[in-house]
């Protein structure tokens, strides 16, 4: 069933637009060609991309779901839909990081929806079990709602030191939702050094996600604040949007497009504009590198679909308990 949302229908943004660098050795040795991680099938029948689909799918209809895909991947991306029609595609011509793989999705639903409600899902992300993922994404999406001028981002509990993510500082508990549990943030830093993540990790810092509920409008103000050189090119787009020159303006802006990070240039300078929701009994993980998917699978009992021999290191099947997630998962 859809979530409704209070003002205006929920949208989804899908980014599907990386290169996966540190793991095309494995796949290379795995599939024999190079393929972008999200469109692999590490465990089960569906890639990661297929199941960010389909967990978006149980929010929102498809026609409010808009994906992002870099235009050298459109033939495995288009092979992978799969009777997941209805939803929008857009492709990049050029990979320019993740602030316009954010806007560029964004300039188009504010055109259909400037008042609306996104949520933005990564697509190279694991997540078990996805009820109970979905209904801390459904909290984030009423206490935007409700709240504004806020951001609010899902957080996970760290269990090591992590140098690729982002750490989120949780701050004073904010009562505006009885019984929605959501905090300000103090602080948000992204790729920390080892000293700064070992702060944080001590500090009870949580990882950041990058899945996130915000008004559209919102968005769109704060990258005016961070994204100055970027924006006037996406209110170009905006104004091509349904007409001729769409495709030559959409091929112009990102001739001048700038790379910026979404964490980094827009999030991390603006810690007073976002809350952030604990992802409390789930078992999440960014699969950006193949230790973490072993790490996954251990933990759940599952073997991966690639031939181990792929892998630099040996995969040991670890004992697994059910705090662990050592539940057979249906994937």
């Amino acid at each position: 069933m859809h979530l409704n949302s209070t003002a205006d229908q929920l949208w989804s943004i899908i980014l599907a637009g990386g290169e996966g660098t540190r793991m095309r050795s494995l796949v290379y040795r795995w599939l024999g060609r190079p393929l972008p991680k999200q469109y692999c099938t590490f465990v089960g029948t569906r890639s990661m991309f297929q199941h960010t689909l389909d967990r978006a799918a149980r929010l929102a209809p498809p026609d409010r779901i808009v994906t992002v895909v870099a235009h050298s991947h459109r033939r495995d991306a288009l092979a992978q839909l799969d009777g997941r029609g209805g939803s929008t595609i857009l492709f990049q011509p050029t990979n320019r990081d993740t602030a316009a793989g954010v806007f560029l999705p964004l300039t188009y639903i504010r055109a259909r929806a400037p008042q609306g409600t996104v949520v933005l899902y990564p697509s190279d992300h694991f997540v078990y079990p996805e009820d109970r993922f979905l209904d801390a994404v459904r909290r984030a999406v009423r206490i935007a709602e409700s709240s504004p001028d806020l951001v609010v981002m899902l957080g996970v509990a760290p269990d090591r030191l992590e140098l690729d993510y982002g750490w989120i500082q949780p701050g004073q508990s904010l009562a505006d939702l009885p019984g929605e549990p959501v905090q300000a943030v103090c602080s948000f830093l992204e790729k920390p050094d080892v000293a700064q993540a070992d702060a944080a990790l001590r500090a009870g810092a949580l990882w950041n996600t990058l899945v996130f509920a915000a008004k559209v409008d919102l968005l769109w103000t704060l990258g005016w604040q961070c994204l100055p050189d970027m924006m006037p090119l996406f209110e170009r787009l905006s104004q091509a949007i349904g007409g001729p020159e769409e495709g030559r303006a959409l091929e112009a802006i990102y001739r001048d497009m700038p790379a910026k990070n979404f964490s980094s240039d827009l999030l991390q300078r603006v810690p007073e504009k976002l809350a952030v929701v604990e992802l409390n009994d789930v078992l999440w993980s960014d699969w950006g590198k193949p230790e973490r998917i072993t790490e996954t699978l251990r933990r759940i009992d599952r073997r991966p679909a690639f031939p181990l021999t792929c892998l630099d290191h040996p995969f040991v099947p670890l004992p697994t308990t059910a705090a662990e997630g050592g539940v057979p998962m249906s994937v």
